[in-house]
């Protein structure tokens, strides 16, 4: 079931990575693009980003150093895909303007509707597990 939901939650952005790009540049192929590229690069460089963070995370001293390391790092993770987000429109396009929207609704959408699909996958499993019971 974990392995479901987690290829769902990859179908679902990539769905918002490809309705992003369609609906700026009416092109199936930017759209194409949007979501083959995107997830490439960001799988390529998240490990680098969460290895950096386990790094200084580890250097801090208090409880509510550890907390801002971890509220800094989600902030830092955001602006990695807001910009691997506007490097791909902007080399797909050659637009300032499409790769700022992209940088800035790709990460609003993901925000906004990952949790619907969150919580429909969490109202699945309760009602397997009832079945189950």
């Amino acid at each position: 079931m974990a392995a479901a939901k987690k290829l769902s939650q990859v179908a679902a952005h990539m769905a918002i990575a490809f309705a992003i790009a369609y609906g700026m540049t009416g092109s199936v192929v930017f759209g194409g693009l949007a979501v083959i590229i995107e997830p490439v690069i960001n799988v390529m460089l998240l490990p680098h980003h969460q290895a950096a963070w386990t790094r200084f995370t580890r250097s801090a001293r208090t409880a509510q150093a550890r907390y801002l390391m971890v509220v800094s790092e989600k902030l830092s993770q955001t602006a990695l895909h807001a910009g691997v987000a506007f490097a791909v429109m902007y080399f797909a396009t050659g637009s300032l303007a499409f790769g700022g929207m992209a940088a800035l609704l790709e990460p609003v959408c993901n925000v906004l509707l990952l949790p619907f699909h969150d919580r429909i996958w969490d109202n699945l499993a309760s009602r397997r597990s009832l079945a189950a019971a």
